[in-house]
């Protein structure tokens, strides 16, 4: 296989080619909120504007395949399953293990994240995208567990003057985009409408984003607002052992009702002043609200669920020194959700009985955050950089259930077989209080050598619907947060035509939430993950450019529930240890250039008991870039899974059964883009 062949050859990104060799930039981050050099810190990737524009993703999917160890799993249409440095984690709160941030603004309120919820970020016309692998900083408090996507969106310096245009692919595949850039103005939008390989799939997607730069009042000030709306015809699961390889099962779609809407909003505003004594100060105000419906497909009597979230907040940080940030979190949110099924449930006795058609659950949860945060830099005569920070934060939740209490009927009639599946808990209020200490250091080895290496810990608190969603007679939702130790070291070549680097990490998480053999939410597991990542970005001649990257790790259970098969030593189901790219890329010196990409998802097991399993597979992808004359714009032709492959996107073993989300087929995309 090709990923024993190279595991050495490896990095993220790609790059635009000039005629003659060019000296490599070093790479920023803002993994600070200031601007700071990549070598500093291990475990963290750059997807710049050139890497966006060459992918013109049509799902996340595609653009973080650039990052080791990184997976966004496919679901249907634009649903995705998030997985860095870790498994593909799924249940109601595994969101909560990814921090995913807009112009350093979380883009959901903390305890109430969703799966999904990278199809509320226009990557398409972002600048740029920060990828933390591993625990985030000091200053990204929680949810920044196991790891940390940051979209940069775009300004008025991006770009000037009007932009525009549009990808027509394969199965009714059509998108259109704008940009209008201004002198300290830039309005964005673009919009998708899609059809599928399979039958009743499709979506329609909206996207528009805007900012404004201003000085006033002696401040530097940069506000933007961001809206998405997706609405989406979902396909579910196909089942039986390998059943994505089958040209009729594979089209299938056993739920053509299935839909999901959803609707977000966000804005924000960045102020910074900064004196003659070069102490900075820095306040980023901000409002979000967010609503979706979907119905439950996947669950008997397939309920219609109806969520949404306002919140505001704000995050102040203020530098007195070159060596010293100081730094203060504030948010509220007010959340609702609503599950109602309007039909009576098909099936066995019990689940007749257990699933009753009406309200199971009517709830508002009410939020605060409050953290404060202190990071220490220093760089030593001999070069070595030293970072050290704390971080200390309070998560309150307020529920009010405004349904029955407990596991009845919505008219308060007992169900049978022990009570209703659904259990709505008595209003209570819950607290999590969590310190989170962070230490690296970086060491110049030589001119273009670093050496660096980094402890840190990670934290989430219980999401809302592990706390209040219940099931079984659960009465009270016993929850602690989920802690993740990591510690890893790195080391990185940064030449002129030659650039990797290689990291290499040991974490354990604790408090892991997880449903036990009653069906109840509980805490007190615990995960290992250790692992390699690495990359490569060669110019080996003026036309040329090879880049790579790969990544080989082991998660594993360190506790046991037999109920569901979990002993020690076994490794977590949807973690597939081998993940990797590469890409080599042509720009000569007339109109023409390409690039020929590979992609690689490893074997894993599909059950904790691992006695299931799913093959892995390999794709290749081309696109072919033609500039026209006279400043006309540019065609470009995008072929996904060249080598007709026959894959699953995700694939899963429940309830007896093999279950899959196909990939799809060879795939032609024809683009045209202006951009004077």
């Amino acid at each position: 296989m090709l990923t024993h062949l190279i595991p050495a050859l490896l990095l993220q990104g790609s790059f635009t080619v000039n005629e003659a060799p060019a000296r490599l930039d070093p790479l920023e981050i803002r993994a600070t909120g200031a601007q700071q050099e990549l070598g500093s810190i291990p475990g963290i990737s750059l997807l710049t504007r050139e890497d966006i524009d060459l992918e013109a993703a049509t799902h996340p999917n595609e653009l973080f395949d650039r990052v080791p160890g990184t997976w966004i799993s496919r679901g249907s249409g634009q649903e995705s399953l998030m997985s860095i440095r870790s498994p593909v984690l799924t249940g109601p709160g595994a969101c909560g293990a990814f921090m995913v941030m807009e112009d350093r603004v979380p883009i959901r309120p903390a305890g109430f994240c969703n799966v999904n919820e990278l199809f509320e970020v226009n990557l398409l016309q972002a600048r740029r995208v920060d990828v933390v692998r591993g625990p985030g900083s000091v200053i990204y408090g929680s949810n920044a567990l196991h790891g940390v996507i940051d979209v940069t969106s775009q300004d008025a310096s991006d770009g000037q003057g009007l932009r525009g245009g549009f990808m027509l692919g394969s199965d009714d595949y059509q998108r259109y985009r704008g940009a209008l850039y201004g002198e300290h103005v830039a309005l964005l939008a673009n919009y998708t409408d899609a059809g599928s390989f399979r039958d009743d799939e499709g979506y329609r997607q909206w996207f528009a984003n805007g900012s404004w730069d201003a000085e006033i009042a002696g401040a530097t000030v940069r506000s933007q607002f961001s809206w998405a709306r997706l609405d989406q015809d979902t396909a579910g699961f196909i089942f039986g052992f390998e059943a994505y390889k089958d040209p009729v099962l594979r089209t299938e779609n056993l739920n053509p009702e299935a839909f999901r809407k959803v609707r977000a909003l966000r804005a924000s505003s960045r102020w910074t002043w900064q004196n003659a004594a070069g102490q900075t100060l820095e306040l980023i105000p901000y409002l979000r609200n967010s609503e979706m419906d979907f119905l439950q497909h996947f669950l008997p009597g397939k309920p219609l669920e109806t969520n949404g979230q306002t919140s505001a907040g704000a995050l102040l940080s203020w530098a007195p020194d070159s060596h010293w940030r100081l730094g203060a979190d504030f948010e509220w949110a007010d959340g609702d959700l609503v599950e109602f099924q309007d039909q009576p449930t098909q099936g066995s006795p019990f689940l007749v009985e257990t699933r009753p058609q009406g309200f199971h659950y009517d709830y508002q949860v009410r939020m605060l955050m409050a953290a404060a945060w202190a990071q220490y830099q220093r760089t030593f005569t001999s070069g070595l950089r030293l970072t050290a920070g704390l971080r200390a934060e309070r998560i309150a939740y307020r529920y009010d259930n405004r349904m029955i209490d407990g596991n009845t009927r919505d008219d308060g009639t007992p169900c049978g077989f022990g009570g209703c599946l659904y259990t709505r808990p008595a209003d209570r209020s819950d607290r999590f209080d969590t310190l989170a200490p962070e230490l690296g250091l970086s060491w110049p080895l030589g001119d273009r050598l670093e050496l660096t290496g980094r402890i840190a810990r990670g934290f989430r608190p219980p999401q809302a619907t592990e706390l209040y969603r219940l099931q079984r007679g659960q009465q009270v939702a016993d929850l602690d947060s989920e802690t993740l130790d990591s510690a890893e070291l790195g080391l990185r070549h940064t030449g002129s035509q030659l650039r990797w680097d290689l990291t290499l990490f040991v974490m354990r998480k604790d408090e892991v939430i997880s449903r036990d053999a009653n069906g109840f939410n509980v805490s007190g597991g615990r995960t290992t993950h250790r692992g390699v990542e690495a990359a490569v970005d060669w110019q080996f001649l003026p036309r040329w450019r090879f880049n790579a990257n790969i990544s080989y790790a082991i998660h594993e259970y360190d506790f046991e529930r037999l109920a569901s098969g979990i002993v020690p030593g076994n490794e977590v189901d949807t973690a597939p240890p081998w993940l990797g790219g590469a890409r080599l890329h042509y720009e000569p010196s007339g109109p023409l250039s390409g690039e020929l990409e590979w992609v690689y998802t490893g074997a894993y097991y599909l059950d904790p008991a691992n006695e299931h399993r799913y093959g892995g597979h390999d794709l290749l992808n081309l696109r072919v870039f033609y500039h026209l004359p006279a400043s006309a714009g540019t065609l470009a032709l995008r072929v996904s899974n060249l080598a007709d492959a026959l894959y699953a996107e995700r694939a899963d073993f429940a309830f007896g059964n093999y279950r899959y989300f196909p990939g799809a087929e060879r795939r032609y995309f024809l683009e045209w883009r202006y951009a004077p």
